[in-house]
């Protein structure tokens, strides 16, 4: 709970300079007819340090796409990004990425895995092994860091890539829809898992996911983006105190946010929009 309660008060102290600042971004793609298609349009947002932020919204709104180019795998269009008061030229070494697939490499096993950042990085040094082992132990995967990835479940594989994207320590953790692959039982799971890990690790999160619920139990705010072209339709607060836990769905001001949230998801519907999950 002092994790939360200091991350919360460095949000506090970065709201004038955010940690990352998207500032009127819009992105346009060339269409294989040649047509210009509008992914995103006058997109801008503010994350603060150790900030869990998750943005929802219909498919194809250009979530991901957003995320891309927090990464620096993609350039605008028009806007900038900045990332501690620099502007994004190219991809950083202090971003991590998580996607819906581990894409772990399936010829060596665990604990190599996770520290492949490190040594593609040239990074490798005499304490490594241990990080990464305590890094596993805190997702509950000690025993099986000789495993391959082949002898271990969505769940668990998706716990490994998190463990890997968070070896080299990054200042930002950009993830896409992580668990989508995942039933719901595990999703849920990896989402209260997720929490604690942020809880013990704190770091600034950007999280895509379609889920309502998951969006709300998890984040300090949500942006809710529109249908394409993607543009912020609201950046609502999530003010329950953590822990955080889904026997509080339940809970009228739980309800009550979700519901607000899927206001402008259904909006988006009737204009022709699809919806997000429930």
């Amino acid at each position: 709970m002092m994790a939360y309660y200091q991350s919360n008060m460095d949000n506090r102290q970065v709201k004038a300079h955010p940690l990352i600042e998207i500032d009127k971004i819009t992105k346009v793609f060339r269409s294989l007819d040649g047509a210009d298609v509008i992914a995103l349009e006058d997109v801008s947002l503010e994350i603060g340090l150790s900030e869990f932020v998750s943005i929802v919204g219909p498919s194809g709104c250009g979530k991901s796409t957003l995320l891309r180019l927090v990464a620096g795998l993609s350039d605008s269009t028009e806007g900038r990004i900045m990332i501690d008061g620099n502007e994004m030229k190219e991809p950083r070494r202090d971003i991590g990425m998580v996607f819906q697939s581990p894409t772990l490499l399936p010829w060596t096993n665990i604990i190599k895995n996770v520290l492949f950042p490190l040594k593609v990085l040239n990074r490798i040094t005499a304490d490594s092994n241990d990080r990464a082992r305590e890094l596993l132990k805190l997702v509950g995967l000690e025993e099986f860091e000789n495993k391959m990835p082949s002898e271990l479940s969505g769940g668990m594989q998706q716990r490994a890539a998190i463990c890997r994207a968070l070896i080299t320590e990054p200042k930002i953790l950009l993830m896409d829809e992580p668990f989508g692959a995942l039933d719901a039982l595990t999703r849920e799971e990896m989402g209260l898992e997720l929490q604690h890990i942020w809880t013990e690790r704190p770091t600034t999160i950007v999280f895509v996911t379609h889920s309502v619920p998951e969006a709300v139990l998890l984040s300090d705010k949500v942006c809710v983006m529109s249908a394409r072209p993607g543009c912020v339709k609201e950046i609502i607060e999530i003010p329950h105190p953590r822990p955080r836990s889904y026997s509080q769905e339940t809970e009228q001001k739980f309800q009550r946010l979700s519901h607000r949230i899927r206001g402008h998801i259904f909006e988006n519907q009737k204009s022709g929009g699809r919806s997000v999950a429930a």
